[in-house]
């Protein structure tokens, strides 16, 4: 009789090793191989449950002869155009797409509303809870004003039962809450697990392949804001997708990291509220709205999200401190970035750094990740140093190098054009920019080549 057999699987990344080590060969973390056993006829689970013996394999097919409509990729709208700018259009017939999100972030609020705004006789929608019951979906789909045709309830957890509902419904949609509550009754381990999230993720893989059928996986994430499970699981899918916000705050972000039929650049920006989801169609407005007015340490620039330009308030605070060790907080950008920013403003504009602790805040939980925003936290610092008011109606942007130049950016007319619709009445950006920009009426653009030249404009 064949024996039990042993394997320690690495949490974070679904690695299988024979013995215990400290640390995981394949992703370098340690602590994460666990001890799993597996029974003799679970040694080696089917992968795709959906399989049948008398599938005939496929002839390959040369490039030049398939047509442009196969393998699904003709786009369905959603219905929300936040989450449509983010996919690149709208969903995609037969892909595999994954969101996650903090808990109570309303990962379930808007598959509802996706049911609600594309659920028909012609496009049915088949939603499998695994975490609720049937009873409270409909709860809160009574709240949210979810009444329409074609929008089908499966509370389940078992893969084959839900292959089952699949092949009579054949829905255009299948949604699926969440992907860590689904279980493969071949495998011994518990549901969530790296065997069992990799082995389901694998069959609704399949599935959205063969029956050109859109899936949506929703996925839970760990303290650290990454997605639980094996990192596999993101390579497995076509889009990956992260519901983000604070929970004081009402509005809601959307990010796509993986997009194999769009960008990656672009965000949606939704307001929570008791009727659910609520694009903002003018998120610089929604983000500066109540921002001070004549306070020092208080600036506005403008970050390119995608396509979009995004006005944003940076703040900052510098306070003396008798303390050897000046202390550097940022929150909403990259520390080290500040960090040299400030080491740039110290020694390039010769503002005595080394004795204040210095805090850069992006307003709005926003976080900014590009250089264009540099010369607005330059800015902010020195506003607050001099304890003199920048106008709140000059928007700076510019990206700054180590020899305190300010740099050219791509698309500026784009951001001064969003500044000028704003109501802005001047903006200041590197001299490069300004020699080829056509400024808009209503807006005075001027330019800079050094941060010297910056903060005498500005103080």
């Amino acid at each position: 009789m064949a024996k039990t057999k042993t394997l320690y699987i690495c949490s974070a990344c679904g690695y299988e090793q024979s013995k215990w080590l400290g640390i995981c060969p394949s992703c370098r973390q340690y602590s994460t191989l666990e001890e799993k056993t597996i029974r003799p006829e679970t040694a080696n689970p089917p992968r795709m449950a959906a399989v049948s013996s008398d599938d005939a394999m496929e002839s390959p097919v040369l490039l030049k002869d398939i047509p442009t409509d196969i393998g699904g990729t003709g786009r369905q709208p959603t219905g929300i155009p936040e989450l449509d700018r983010v996919l690149g259009g709208g969903l995609v017939t037969g892909s595999l797409l994954l969101l996650g999100g903090d808990p109570g972030i309303g990962k379930s609020t808007l598959l509802l509303q996706i049911c609600r705004h594309m659920a028909s006789d012609d496009f049915p929608i088949l939603y499998v809870t695994g975490e609720e019951s049937a009873s409270q979906i409909k709860m809160r789909a009574d709240r949210l004003g979810v009444d329409v045709p074609g929008c089908y309830l499966l509370a389940e957890t078992d893969i084959h039962n839900i292959q089952e509902a699949v092949e009579e419904i054949q829905p255009a949609l299948l949604l699926i809450d969440s992907i860590q509550t689904m279980r493969l009754s071949e495998l011994s381990s518990l549901p969530g697990s790296v065997t069992q999230v990799r082995e389901c993720t694998a069959f609704f893989t399949y599935l959205a392949k063969q029956q050109s059928t859109a899936v949506l996986l929703v996925g839970h994430v760990t303290k650290e804001g990454s997605l639980a499970g094996p990192r596999v699981l993101e390579h497995m899918v076509d889009t990956v997708l992260y519901f983000e916000g604070e929970g004081k705050d009402s509005y809601r972000l959307i990010r796509a990291v993986k997009n194999r039929f769009g960008s990656t650049q672009e965000i949606g920006v939704f307001e929570m509220g008791e009727k659910g989801l609520s694009a903002i169609a003018d998120p610089s407005a929604y983000m500066l709205a109540g921002r001070p007015i004549d306070v020092p340490g208080s600036v506005v620039t403008c970050s390119l999200e995608g396509t979009r330009p995004l006005l944003t308030e940076v703040q900052a605070l510098v306070s003396y401190t008798n303390f050897g060790t000046p202390r550097r907080t940022a929150n909403g950008m990259d520390y080290n970035r500040m960090v040299m920013l400030i080491a740039v403003l110290e020694k390039r504009a010769g503002y005595k750094m080394q004795t204040y602790d210095s805090y850069v805040n992006v307003a709005g939980g926003l976080r900014i990740d590009e250089p264009a925003a540099d010369a607005g936290i330059i800015a902010a610092l020195a506003s607050c140093y001099k304890n003199k008011a920048i106008d709140p109606y000059t928007m700076v942007i510019g990206e700054v190098g180590l020899a305190g130049e300010l740099r050219a950016i791509s698309q500026a007319e784009r951001r001064v054009a969003e500044a000028a619709r704003q109501g802005f009445k001047a903006c200041i950006l590197p001299q490069a920019n300004k020699s080829k920009l056509r400024a808009p009426q209503g807006i005075r653009v001027m330019g800079a080549a050094h941060i010297g030249e910056l903060l005498g404009v500005l103080l």
